[in-house]
């Protein structure tokens, strides 16, 4: 029998057993370095209620990823009245060092962007300018596999693509021409195209890129598919949601007569990526961002 303070002589004592390696362990957390410098999200849009939690869930995923990180958020359209939704400028003065640190960046900056998007970009880096801090800036994070991935599941999601590669699981409503959805001009649309290519093969279908703020084009890409043969039509909007100004989603929806599905928002490879971001620019590297495990 057992006492208070441990087995009774003679009977076998239980020992921790070692970690075993393989596909299904979760991998250790790793930790950020004491002296790293935070991570600041550039978060273009208006700081809504939506655009918050979202924005809450992205860092929430990239902090249990990286156990320490310090991660602020700046929003680029904030009016800085409100001390829950911080301007982009404010956060980075408030990360002024001293003389004897300006030999290394006060922050890494990473655009909440799924790709390029130059009027973004050029706003977030007059932040960094009226500043006056040194910061690194990295690039959106697309094109990527991951946000091909994220794109299916929110196509499947809607009941616009078959959620199941496996074994070949149909959806009836199944789209069978697909129109990948961007903002920022002809650089975001040739960016979405690279992560088209990678959705096409996912699911089968042609894929093909538009601008929802290049007048006409989502029309346009709706006649190309269908003109080829595609009858049934979606929209994928490769955007995670803050930056896609009001309305123009739902009115290249009703031009090109079409379904779409669910903006990425905080699919959880978003955080992994901003995450991936801001290791590469820090030095350090995790693992690689992983994506759901095919059924």
């Amino acid at each position: 029998m057992s006492s208070a303070t441990g087995p009774a002589p003679g009977l076998p004592v239980r020992m921790p057993r070692p970690r075993q390696p393989g596909r299904h362990r979760r991998p250790e957390t790793l930790a950020a370095p004491q002296d790293a410098p935070p991570l600041v999200l550039a978060v273009p849009g208006t700081p809504s209620a939506a655009v918050r939690a979202l924005v809450d869930e992205v860092v929430s995923i990239a902090r249990w990823e990286l156990s320490g990180l310090n991660a602020l958020v700046g929003y680029i359209d904030s009016d800085g009245q409100d001390a829950e939704c911080p301007a982009l400028t404010d956060v980075l003065t408030g990360l002024r060092t001293d003389e004897s640190a300006q030999d290394q960046s006060a922050a890494v900056v990473v655009p909440l962007l799924a790709g390029p998007d130059e009027s973004v970009l050029g706003r977030i880096r007059q932040a960094v300018v009226d500043s006056g801090v040194r910061v690194e800036l990295t690039d959106a994070l697309g094109p990527h596999p991951l946000l091909a991935e994220a794109l299916h599941v929110r196509l499947s999601e809607a009941g616009l693509a078959r959620a199941d590669r496996a074994r070949l699981f149909t959806v009836a409503t199944a789209a069978d021409g697909i129109i990948l959805a961007t903002v920022g001009g002809e650089e975001a649309v040739q960016a979405a195209g690279v992560t088209g290519l990678l959705l096409a093969a996912r699911l089968a279908v042609p894929v093909m890129a538009a601008g929802l703020d290049m007048d006409g084009a989502i029309a346009q890409t709706a006649e190309q598919l269908r003109s080829s043969g595609s009858a049934r039509l979606a929209i994928a909007p490769c955007l995670i949601g803050p930056e896609l100004p009001s309305g123009l989603l739902e009115k290249a929806t009703s031009a090109a007569e079409c379904s779409t599905a669910e903006a990425l928002g905080p699919y959880p490879t978003v955080g992994k990526l901003v995450l991936s971001k801001y290791t590469t620019a820090i030095g350090i590297a995790p693992q690689q961002p992983q994506g759901a495990p095919l059924r």
